[in-house]
């Protein structure tokens, strides 16, 4: 077993920890995954100790659990066989933006309410997922495969060359950025894939699995000059799908969204109860959220194309979808909109999933968009075998690389004290899954009890990522219990 002092001796008294109740704060996040007690915290503040760290667990063969987040909802980074938290928080630099390439160089430990705020005095703003906590890493996010709201395939992957310290300690630079000099090379990591193999698909999904990444290079945008935005009431998604897929290909929309009228209220409520439930009552079964934007040169003449096109294109094929810049009965939702999407979640109050009734679970896979409408009927016909009404089930359907493919989200709100209602909603997630997984939904991200019915059914795939985890992370101490390790 290592040592509190051994510890010490890599990242200073003031960065390891065995208090309880420090413990206590990794040993849980929000989601339905049973609490593991870590045996120590450390916050390393570079790469070498992060290395030195690694190569200390490996001598005696401690788990490490590596996080780099304040904020985690399903379960990868609670330390299952006790260990070594290794917590990136404060190797938290944004170490270049660079307006040229648009991109930008962050530590792990970087929130998205820093990085917003930094590129917004610049001009510019991240690519982000739906609504993120301001508090949570960026770089979680991304590793965890995040889906962005915008749609444009450009920025289906915002993560470019990054550095990894891998299992057995050294540290690792991918694509662009392994060439000799680096940063201050030619090409500043503009091409994110050369030179060699890039490994960024490694490491992403593998909840800290195969090796602790500590800066990235992320594709990042300027901010628009001019957005509109519209909204479509929706009670047909097979339709609204095909909609989607006459005009996304045309790359027309920045951010494109369905929300069902749970998830709508959840986000847009004034107050809770009373204005959730008004809300929840009134709005339509979905709303189709689109927004067109203007960047630095012609903004107008961008607009006007793409509002000609909509226009045209639901007058001549789609004249049961009525797209308009306000939904009827909700005055000035469109600017309240356009600042949730472009901004994180504010850290001073509940995220917007936990607002209702205090916690929720979520069910996320990708799909055909085609099919959304099954999954949904999927879901529906199991939810009330648990007891759950159908009433309460969040939905979110986001479309992918101009609809060529979308992620469904299906969120489950309970009371976070009531244990009976803990264990109904998690038996009603194994439940929907296996029917989903059925019908051909493809679970990318399987935390919890998912990893396993996941990789019962991929037996060749399981057997190659064994093979590939045992070269790299030959003592298994990386994140020991999660995937199919």
């Amino acid at each position: 077993m290592i040592s509190k002092n051994e510890l010490t001796k890599i990242v200073g008294k003031e960065n390891v920890s065995d208090a309880k109740s420090v413990l206590l704060k990794y040993s849980s996040d929000y989601s339905l995954v049973p609490p593991g007690i870590p045996d120590f915290v450390v916050w390393p503040t570079g790469s070498t100790q992060v290395s030195e760290v690694i190569n200390a667990a490996n001598a005696t063969g401690v788990p490490v659990v590596p996080v780099s987040s304040q904020v985690h909802f399903n379960g990868g980074a609670i330390p299952r066989q006790g260990g070594i938290v290794m917590d990136l928080s404060k190797m938290n630099r944004i170490l270049e933006i660079d307006e040229d390439l648009k991109k930008v160089r962050i530590e792990a430990g970087v929130t998205w309410g820093q990085l917003a705020e930094e590129l917004a005095k610049k001009g510019m703003r991240p690519l982000m997922p739906l609504m993120p906590p301001a508090n949570r890493s960026v770089l979680s996010d991304f590793l965890d495969r995040e889906v962005p709201t915008n749609t444009v395939y450009d920025y289906g992957e915002p993560m470019q060359g990054f550095e990894v310290v891998w299992p057995n300690s050294e540290p690792f630079r991918l694509g662009s950025a392994s060439v000799n000099g680096y940063p201050d090379s030619g090409s500043h990591g503009g091409n994110p894939s050369g030179p060699g193999i890039d490994f960024y698909r490694f490491v992403q999904g593998a909840q800290g699995t195969m090796g602790v990444v500590t800066w990235t290079n992320l594709k990042v945008l300027f901010q628009t000059k001019k957005d509109k935005v519209y909204f479509a009431a929706v009670d047909d998604l097979p339709y609204v799908q095909e909609f989607l897929y006459r005009i996304l290909p045309r790359r027309v929309g920045q951010e494109v969204l369905l929300l069902n009228r749970v998830d709508l209220a959840a986000i847009v409520a004034q107050g809770f109860p009373k204005d959730f439930e008004r809300l929840r009552s009134t709005l339509p079964p979905w709303t189709l959220v689109l927004v067109v934007s203007g960047f630095e040169r012609r903004p107008d003449e961008k607009i006007a194309y793409e509002e000609k096109f909509l226009k045209e294109t639901v007058r001549n094929e789609f004249r049961k979808l009525s797209l308009d810049e306000a939904l009827p009965g909700f005055p000035g939702l469109g600017d309240r909109m356009l600042s949730l999407l472009r901004n994180p979640w504010p850290a001073d109050g509940p995220y917007w999933k936990n607002r209702w009734q205090g916690a929720s679970q979520s069910l996320f896979f990708i799909a055909r968009p085609e099919k959304s409408q099954q999954f949904v009927e999927i879901v529906e016909k199991v939810a009330p075998k648990h007891g759950y009404p159908i009433a309460d089930i969040g939905s979110y359907i986001q479309p992918i690389e101009h609809n060529r493919a979308c992620q469904i989200e299906f969120t489950f709100f309970y009371d976070a004290r009531d244990a009976a209602a803990k264990a109904r909603i998690a038996a009603l997630v194994k439940d929907a899954a296996k029917a989903l997984m059925n019908e051909g939904a493809l679970f990318t991200r399987p935390y919890g009890d998912l990893a396993p019915l996941v990789y019962d059914r991929a037996a060749g795939y399981v057997a190659a990522l064994k093979r590939v985890k045992k070269i790299f992370d030959p003592n298994n101490i990386m994140n020991p219990g999660n995937l199919c390790f």
